[in-house]
């Protein structure tokens, strides 16, 4: 009986165990770090396209051949290329592509990689397929004034070089793309005319930008108020949601901000006074909101000013004597209506 005891605690052992094996190794499948996922979706990722390459292909190295796996990914989501910009992406010789562009990699002169894509202007119908991670050498991609939809794939994190994006006019929706703020090499980033909705991420102003294009979009809620933690020298928030305050922290942004374009949102409050330490802006365009109070003096001190809107506000008093020191440029200024 005693014999009988210990085998049914090892049977009932076992049956535990067999309950318990996926949890068991889910626990330790969690520290794989979110680096090494990626890889092996990459590793797999290759190895399932490796299948379907011809085996006759000769490319000048491994990354021109991730390169081809990419564009023929990207060739076959595409669901309408009314300009035949595709129409070439066959065989090996991914560098004769059209508006595909090779160059040496910056980081060995001897290799050649892709390095850009420009599909502008092609009225292009379809998403961006996860493949794009493969091609590590890209530094620019263009697919302005298409048709493209849906998300910016979170693979994209794999493109270290990437100095220069624009996904303006197009149909991708969703939240900002937080792929996007894990892009070192990242300089000029054009989002505008899409679907984008929810908020700006606090993060996206602690990137090294020089341009910052996310107007008309759904975007709302307030601006962040580290805003002036960005280098940017254009930055254009137009035609969004954005409510509150203009953030008193714009005007630290003196050594770099020359264009600031904020019309047609929901600011409200006052026009922060320090604004006038923006030295450097040649643009100011904060009409179509619901700004309040008085203008302040100090906007005399922004002597670069070439165009400023501040028009269609609930500003009241008059117009500062210092104000008409910038108006040089009188046909490109736009005062409030209590000027008449």
């Amino acid at each position: 009986m005693k014999h009988n005891h210990k085998e049914l605690l090892f049977s009932i052992s076992l049956i535990i165990f067999a309950i318990l094996q996926p949890c068991i190794l889910a626990a330790a499948s969690h520290g794989n770090t979110k680096a090494n996922s990626s890889f092996l979706r990459r590793r797999q990722l290759l190895q399932d396209h490796d299948n379907h390459v011809d085996p006759t292909f000769q490319f000048p190295n491994s990354h021109l051949k991730n390169a081809y796996v990419a564009l023929q990914a990207w060739k076959h989501a595409i669901l309408y290329d009314p300009y035949n910009y595709t129409s070439d992406w066959v065989g090996p010789d991914v560098c004769n592509y059209t508006r595909v562009f090779c160059a040496s990699a910056p980081y060995d002169s001897s290799l050649i990689v892709v390095a850009g894509i420009d599909l502008n202007h092609g009225s292009i119908v379809g998403p961006l397929p996860e493949e794009l991670d493969l091609l590590v050498d890209l530094t620019l991609l263009h697919v302005n004034s298409n048709r493209f939809w849906g998300t910016v794939p979170s693979t994209f994190d794999q493109l270290k070089l990437f100095y220069e994006l624009d996904l303006n006019n197009n149909f991708f929706s969703g939240k900002f793309p937080d792929v996007l703020l894990q892009l070192p090499s990242l300089k000029y980033l054009d989002i505008r005319y899409n679907e984008f909705e929810g908020p700006l991420p606090k993060e996206l102003f602690d990137l090294s930008l020089d341009a910052i294009f996310v107007n008309n979009n759904n975007f709302q809620l307030e601006i962040p108020d580290n805003i002036d933690n960005s280098p940017v020298t254009v930055m254009v928030l137009a035609n969004n949601h954005f409510r509150g305050c203009l953030p008193a922290g714009i005007a630290n942004m003196s050594k770099t901000l020359t264009e600031l374009i904020i019309m047609n949102n929901n600011l409200s409050s006052c026009i922060p006074m320090e604004i006038g330490n923006l030295i450097n802006l040649t643009v100011l365009d904060i009409s179509y909101n619901t700004l309040k109070g008085h203008l302040p003096e100090l906007f005399g001190e922004l002597k670069s000013l070439e165009q400023l809107n501040i028009a269609h506000n609930m500003l009241v008093g008059s117009i500062p004597e210092s104000i008409c020191s910038i108006r040089s440029h009188k046909d490109n200024v736009c005062l409030p209506d209590y000027e008449k």
